[in-house]
């Protein structure tokens, strides 16, 4: 158990740096100086320039066994790279560019940190305890540091709590030892390994749509106050770490496999039924939305290394990585458009967002029916 707990804690530091450096305070600081529309060229760049050099490395570390190696010298060069963007704060240019390094490493840290899965015998569990603890670690990080924190005190903080979190993995987590030549131009040549980022692709659109709008769209339909919204978000969080314990739990008992599909069925139901949500049981919606976006990140990874050559799984996470940072983007792109189309009638676009899951079950049901999955 302490393993597992070792591999979790990464989760909790990981999505403690995202919730107050990646996604509040440095966006805030940034666009003071520089245009959003530009910082969201170079951030976007910067996931691109992270995808090519995580095929390259992973590509490495599949043939060498290098995984941990990789995982440790990017967590830690997250460390050095949020103490110097806290540092030169004063020289907006330099500050960013230390910021999209961390980005960059971040990224690397954490495609190499799901390869660790491979040394698990119950990975469900393991990926969903992670989860679990991510979400927690988000819930405290808002609750107890973003209102009291302030620049440039809270990169040397952040950089603090993801340190000591990174340690238990560096620690105790072992190195998985299995190898394998990859090649590149087979893993995109894959029809079955493509399909199934696409159907993930198609669920972690919504996913990240739903964590980004959530609150706007409570004020928007329901006229929510800010103490509401945030009860609704709390209950969305609880669900999170309910999911995470009960979809890593099934996924070992009954196999990811089958677990996997839930997910598609889960958000169609999920933004098909919103709109008829009265405002007396919204909290029942917001577990609901928590239990879902558990089911995303809990199985996704570990059904890649289920599905595929486990010497691959470097090289094969770095698409999953991708697709959670091109989903991020894309699913707010045809939230705003659907949102165009309809007048700004936020409950018919929510329901418009339902077509985007089935699309992911019919390709997911179409390589399984062709046996590509």
């Amino acid at each position: 158990m302490i393993k597992k707990l070792s591999f979790g804690l990464f989760d909790t530091g990981e999505t403690i740096l995202g919730a107050l450096v990646f996604s509040t305070f440095f966006p805030l600081y940034i666009t003071q100086h520089i245009s959003p529309s530009l910082y969201s060229f170079f951030y976007g760049f910067s996931f691109l320039l992270s995808f090519l050099l995580a095929l390259y490395l992973g590509k490495e570390a599949d043939r060498r066994a290098l995984r941990k190696p990789f995982f440790t010298i990017f967590g830690i060069l997250v460390v050095l790279l949020c103490i110097s963007v806290g540092l030169s704060l004063p020289y907006p240019a330099l500050a960013l560019f230390f910021f999209l390094l961390m980005a960059v490493a971040h990224q690397q840290a954490f495609v190499f940190y799901n390869s660790l899965l491979l040394d698990f015998e119950y990975r469900g569990f393991t990926s969903g305890l992670g989860v679990a603890l991510g979400y927690v670690g988000s819930a405290l990080a808002l609750i107890f540091l973003a209102d009291k924190l302030k620049e440039p005190e809270v990169y040397f903080v952040v950089a603090g709590i993801f340190f000591v979190l990174l340690l238990p993995s560096v620690i105790r987590l072992e190195n998985p030892h299995h190898r394998s030549e990859v090649s590149v131009k087979e893993v995109f040549r894959d029809r079955s390994f493509l399909l199934l980022i696409l159907s993930i692709l198609t669920v972690t659109e919504v996913a990240n749509t739903l964590v980004a709008m959530m609150g706007v769209y409570l004020k928007e339909v329901y006229l929510l106050d800010r103490v509401e919204i945030y009860r609704v978000i709390g209950f969305s969080a609880f669900g999170g770490i309910l999911g995470g314990l009960l979809w890593g739990k099934l996924s070992d008992l009954f196999g990811v496999r089958r677990v996997f599909p839930l997910g598609f069925l889960l958000w169609t139901l999920f933004l098909a039924s919103l709109p008829l949500a009265p405002k007396s049981l919204l909290l029942v919606w917001g577990l609901w939305a928590g239990l879902s976006l558990a089911h995303v990140w809990t199985t996704s990874r570990v059904l890649i290394l289920s599905e595929f050559p486990e010497g691959e799984a470097s090289i094969r996470l770095s698409f999953l990585s991708l697709t959670e940072r091109v989903a991020s983007t894309t699913g707010l792109f045809l939230w705003g458009t659907f949102l165009l189309l309809t007048d700004n009638n936020f409950p018919l676009s929510a329901c418009l967002m339902a077509a985007f899951p089935i699309l992911g079950l019919i390709l997911f049901w179409y390589a399984s029916k062709k046996r590509l999955i």
